[in-house]
């Protein structure tokens, strides 16, 4: 069931994005990349409100919350997990679904996506192009927000 996010619902958002990080990227990575992506397992402060204040829908089922997808208004799809053993199941593409149709009924022209290296096919799958024009994302500062990396790299989708 694709659902929209609720406050009590960010641990367990959290522990997808640790395990997708930790296991379903396993391998993909180097183990310097990884530590990186993933700072610290621990849920930080404000974790819960931050998804709760942007557009969050999660895939849940009997086990729990299996994966989540977050979009801010101005179009930046900033968080897209699923764990690790529903992987390839289609519940990724559920949530993308629910994530799409509320882009368009928010009349949104264009979507932003930092693609990790094995996210690209799951976007390029849904009609995303790499942007290499695009060197960040439209109204995050460069200082502080995503940029293009050997690791991630910008993606959009004209709507």
């Amino acid at each position: 069931m694709i659902r929209r996010f609720r406050l009590s619902d960010a641990q367990a958002c959290r522990d997808v994005f640790v395990a997708a990080v930790r296991v379903g990227a396993a391998g993909r990575y180097t183990a310097e990349e990884l530590a990186d992506w993933l700072k610290a397992p621990a849920m930080p402060i404000g974790y819960g409100d931050w998804l709760n204040q942007h557009i969050t829908f999660v895939a849940e089922d009997d086990g729990g919350i299996q994966g989540f997808m977050m979009l801010e208004a101005r179009g930046y799809l900033n968080m897209a997990f699923v764990r690790p053993e529903v992987m390839g199941r289609g519940v990724a593409d559920a949530l993308y679904g629910a994530i799409f149709a509320e882009a368009k009924a928010l009349d949104l022209i264009r979507l932003h996506v930092l693609a990790s290296r094995y996210a690209q096919s799951f976007f390029s799958r849904h009609g995303w192009r790499l942007a290499p024009e695009i060197t960040g994302i439209e109204g995050l500062d460069p200082n502080q927000g995503p940029e293009d990396t050997p690791l991630n790299r910008v993606m959009v989708l004209d709507l």
